[in-house]
């Protein structure tokens, strides 16, 4: 299994090639590519690369599906005795990026790759069988 731990928008998130995922928000358009650069951590074959801070020669593509907003977040204050109370609400914007690849020193691992190693491992050990 490949996977990255990429850091976007003051977050630091685990991403697989072929699934989408909530990021905060990025400036580019729908169904536009976007290059992440800062990759901390590239697992492949069971071979890991961890970067200090950051894995050089790694990066991590992805398609923007759409732009959307949050599910809202109640902020509610009170003061007990003094009649003072605040709710205020506040929803953020996110942007769905679907991961396409895993660029590591050249080497891309994609998703189909992926699948076609899982399928061939479920083959061999039905063969065993």
């Amino acid at each position: 299994m490949t996977y990255a731990i990429i850091e976007t928008g003051g977050k630091q998130v685990r991403v697989e090639p072929g699934r989408f995922y909530d990021i905060e928000l990025l400036t580019a358009q729908p169904d536009e590519k976007v290059t992440i650069n800062s990759v901390l951590l590239v697992q492949h074959d069971g071979g890991l690369s961890i970067g200090q801070p950051l894995v050089s020669g790694a990066t991590v593509e992805g398609t923007v599906l759409r732009h959307f907003r949050g599910r809202k977040v109640l902020v509610y204050k009170m003061k007990p005795k003094k009649k003072t109370r605040k709710k205020r609400g506040h929803r953020q914007e996110i942007t769905r990026l679907l991961i396409n690849s895993i660029t590591l020193d050249g080497q891309v691992f994609t998703a189909s790759e992926a699948a076609t190693v899982a399928d061939d491992s479920s083959a061999e050990t039905t063969a065993e069988s």
